[in-house]
C-alpha cells in the first residue's frame, strides 16, 4: 500500500493521498484543494472519500471545497455533529477505497469526535493507522481545545479519554503498524512533537512518553497537561469555521488578489482600520514600510504567527509583499481562515515609496556595535523568545517577554528608555518591534542576528533557569 504524506511545512501540517484501483481518498485536506483533485487526475482515479480525523483548530480545513468539486463524501468520526452534509462514522465502520479497506476507529481525547483510521491493504494485511491529533511521533494532541470546557468536559476529563484510547484501541496494535499523525514539530497541537513524521507503532510504544505502560491514567493526564502554554486565540475560531463551513477558497482568493495602487491602499486603510501586513524579510522592513504595519516574514512561520499576533479572523487585512508573492500570501492567510484581505499594495513598497508618502523605519544593530556600546554604558535588553528557549540560556538579569504574550505585558516596558530587542535570530523580534512602534513606542532598537549572535560576540555574561 502506498500512503503519500503531503506535508505542508508552514502549519507542521500533514495531509494523505491514498489509492486504489481506480479509487482515492483524501485525509485531513489543507484548504487549496485543487492539489488533490489535480493529483487524483493524473493517476485516473476519482476521489471517493475526504475523510476527516477531527475539527481541526489550527487550519481551516479543504474538505468541503474537495466535496463538492470531486463528488467525494465527507466522513466524521463518532460524535461529530458538523453543519453540512456528511457521513458520521460508527466505531469499527469500514470503507472500501478500491481494494483497500480504511476502518474508523473511535479515539476520544484531543477532541470528542477524534477518529483514527486503520489502512487495510488489498491482501487484507494491516499496514498503518493515521492518527489525527490523538498521536504524534514522540506526543499526543493537547486536551485542552474543546470548544466548552467545563467541569464534565475539562482538560483531565479528556486527557482521561486520551488515556484509555491509547490504551484500549491504540496500542494493542500490531508493532509493525506506521503512524501517520497530522502534524509534526513546530504545531502548537502538542508540546513535545518530534521532527519526524512518521514512525512504527513499536517504536513509539518503546519512545513516547505518553504510551509508557508504566503509567496509570493519573500520571498520564499530570504529564499530558504539563507545561501546556496556552492555545492560540485563532483556534476556537477555526474549530467553528472547520464544523460550520465557511466561504469558498476560490472567493477568498478573488477577493484577496485585488491590486491597489497607493492612494486606494492608503484610503481603504484610513476607512476600515484595517492592518496593514507586510510580509517581507526583516531587513527589508527595518529599511523602510508604512507607518503602523506589523512584520511577520512569509518566509517564516507565517501562518501561526499571524494568528497569534492578528487573532481576530474577522479582521480586515492589507498586505505588503514582495511583488509576485501575492497569491502565496493570501493562500497562506486563508489556511488559517483569514478571508478578509481586502488587497495587496500594486508594485510593493517600492511604489509607496515612490508615491512620496510617509514611510517609517525600525533601528538596528550588529553584535560588534553592541559590544562597543555596552562598553560605555548599561544596555536595556528584552528577550522575546519563548520561556523555553530563554529558560535554555539568556542574557543574565535580562527579562523575558514572549512574542505571543506581547499584549498582556507591554505594560512592562518603559516607554521613555531605549531597549535592545532580541529573539533566537531576528524574525520574531521584528514583529514584536513593529507592533509596539505603531503603539507609539519609539526607542526599540533591533539586535541582528538575535541571541546567536549576541552569544558568538563572547561579551555578556548568560544563565540558565532553574
Amino acid at each position: 500500500m502506498n500512503v503519500e504524506q503531503i506535508y505542508t511545512g508552514c502549519l507542521a501540517q500533514a495531509a494523505y493521498y491514498i489509492k486504489s484501483n481506480g479509487e482515492a481518498a483524501i485525509f485531513d485536506p489543507l484548504r487549496e484543494v485543487q492539489p488533490y483533485i489535480d493529483k487524483a487526475a493524473g493517476d485516473n482515479t476519482r476521489i471517493k472519500y475526504v475523510f476527516e480525523t477531527h475539527f481541526h483548530a489550527d487550519f481551516v480545513s479543504g474538505h468541503l471545497d474537495l466535496a463538492k468539486k470531486s463528488g467525494a463524501e465527507i466522513v466524521f468520526g463518532p460524535g461529530a455533529t458538523p453543519g453540512y452534509r456528511a457521513i458520521i462514522a460508527i466505531d469499527g465502520q469500514k470503507f472500501k477505497v478500491g481494494d483497500i479497506t480504511i476502518k474508523a476507529i473511535h479515539t476520544p481525547g484531543h477532541t470528542l469526535e477524534s477518529v483514527t483510521y486503520l489502512l487495510i491493504d488489498e491482501n487484507n494485511q494491516e499496514h498503518g493507522i493515521i492518527t489525527g491529533d490523538t498521536l504524534f511521533i514522540g506526543d499526543v494532541g493537547r486536551p485542552d481545545l474543546a470548544q466548552k470546557l467545563t467541569a464534565e468536559l475539562s482538560p483531565e476529563v479528556l486527557a482521561g479519554q486520551l488515556y484509555d484510547s491509547l490504551r484500549n484501541k491504540i496500542m494493542p496494535l500490531d508493532d509493525k503498524l506506521m503512524v501517520y499523525p497530522s502534524h509534526g514539530a513546530g504545531s502548537a497541537c502538542g508540546k513535545n512533537m518530534s521532527k519526524e513524521t512518521s514512525d512504527t507503532l513499536g517504536n513509539q510504544k518503546r519512545t513516547n512518553y505518553a504510551l509508557n505502560p508504566a503509567l496509570d491514567k493519573e500520571q498520564f493526564i499530570m504529564q499530558v497537561l504539563d507545561g501546556l502554554a496556552p492555545p492560540p486565540a485563532y483556534f476556537p475560531q477555526n474549530v467553528m469555521m472547520n464544523m460550520n463551513g465557511g466561504a469558498s477558497i476560490d472567493d477568498v482568493m478573488s477577493r484577496g488578489m485585488n491590486a491597489l495602487e497607493p492612494d486606494m491602499f492608503e484610503a481603504i486603510a484610513k476607512a476600515k482600520g484595517a492592518v496593514i501586513l507586510d510580509t517581507r524579510n526583516a531587513a527589508d522592513f527595518a529599511g523602510g514600510f508604512i507607518p503602523n504595519s506589523v512584520n511577520i516574514g512569509i518566509d517564516g512561520n507565517f501562518a501561526p504567527w499571524v494568528g497569534a499576533l492578528i487573532p481576530d479572523i474577522q479582521q480586515e487585512i492589507l498586505i505588503v509583499t514582495a511583488p509576485g508573492r501575492e497569491k502565496e500570501v493570501v493562500m497562506r492567510l486563508a489556511r488559517i481562515g483569514h478571508d478578509h484581505v481586502l488587497g495587496y499594495l500594486n508594485g510593493g513598497y517600492t511604489a509607496w515609496e515612490k508615491s512620496g508618502r510617509d514611510t517609517d523605519a525600525v533601528r538596528t544593530v550588529d553584535a560588534r556595535t553592541l559590544i562597543e556600546t555596552a562598553e560605555s554604558r548599561e544596555i536595556s535588553f528584552i528577550d522575546i523568545r519563548d520561556k523555553s528557549e530563554y529558560d535554555t540560556g539568556h542574557i543574565a538579569g535580562v527579562p523575558n517577554i514572549p512574542l505571543n504574550l506581547i499584549n498582556e505585558r507591554q505594560g512592562l516596558i518603559d516607554k521613555s528608555k531605549t531597549h535592545y530587542i532580541h529573539c533566537a535570530g531576528g524574525y520574531r523580534s521584528m514583529a514584536f518591534i513593529s507592533i509596539l512602534q505603531a503603539r507609539g513606542y519609539r526607542n526599540l532598537i533591533n539586535i541582528n542576528g538575535g541571541y546567536k549572535a549576541i552569544q558568538e560576540c563572547g561579551k555578556f555574561n548568560h544563565s540558565a533557569s532553574e
